[in-house]
């Protein structure tokens, strides 16, 4: 038995400097992931561009062009400490739709809205555009927590806004008593349900992501019209 206590305790002695070796090793990438962690920015803006859409709008409405939708936030974002690849983000900005008519004009001083056909006038353009104060919120997840910028993610959230602006723009050619190229804009948001809470959804690779809205509650206030759906989709360009 002495003859292999040398044997033996060499082997202890390696097992021990394998153990300390390998937990040193992960002690390092621990802390390097860390230290990009620490380093990553955690306030961003995010910028999105897309198609504006109303869901359950009557067969009546003659939308024309590309309706659109434009959202710019500032963004915090705050990694799990259980898992970094999950993270909630919050943040403010401004979001803005605008949404396009053929041969349609809408009065938004009345009530409720009047959509009327329009086959005499003559427009270049005709929109309602809406304006919000929004707080979004996220849930989000990515493959890469230490390098974003090389990462799949996606994101899930709500967000909450209040109507700052609503009015109608039109680019008239030639109105009903033949005088033309000049452009009138109504402003009233009577009608319009102040509040607007939508669900969102983004999934990407890197810097860019596609997003989708769809908006919860009623757009136009009961009564003052048809209950439409605004939704969105389009790109999002965003750090995190």
């Amino acid at each position: 038995m002495k003859r292999f206590l040398p044997v033996i305790s060499l082997l202890v002695w390696g097992n021990f400097l394998m153990a300390q070796t390998e937990g040193d090793t992960l002690s390092r990438q621990e802390s390097t992931n860390n230290s990009q962690l620490s380093r990553r920015a955690a306030d961003h803006f995010m910028i999105q561009i897309g198609y504006n859409g109303w869901g359950g709008s009557p067969d009546s409405f003659r939308t024309g062009g590309l309706s659109r939708t434009f959202n710019m936030y500032f963004m915090f974002d705050f990694p799990f400490k259980s898992d970094a690849r999950f993270s909630a983000a919050i943040g403010a900005g401004l979001g803005t739709d605008n949404m396009f008519f053929k041969e349609t004009t809408v009065d938004l001083r009345k009530y409720p809205l009047s959509f009327a056909r329009d086959t005499v006038s003559s427009y270049k353009k005709y929109k309602i555009a809406t304006g919000y104060l929004e707080v979004p919120v996220e849930l989000r997840f990515t493959s890469n927590p230490a390098n974003y910028s090389k990462a799949f993610k996606v994101a899930l959230g709500v967000k909450v806004g209040t109507m700052v602006d609503a009015h109608t723009k039109a680019k008239i050619t030639r109105d009903r008593e033949g005088y033309g190229g000049y452009t009138q804009k109504v402003k009233d948001k009577r009608n319009f349900n102040t509040t607007r809470l939508a669900g969102t959804l983004r999934v990407g690779y890197g810097a860019f992501s596609i997003f989708g809205t769809y908006q919860f509650n009623e757009f136009i206030r009961e009564g003052a019209g048809p209950n439409v759906k605004p939704y969105s989709i389009g790109l999002t360009i965003s750090g995190l």
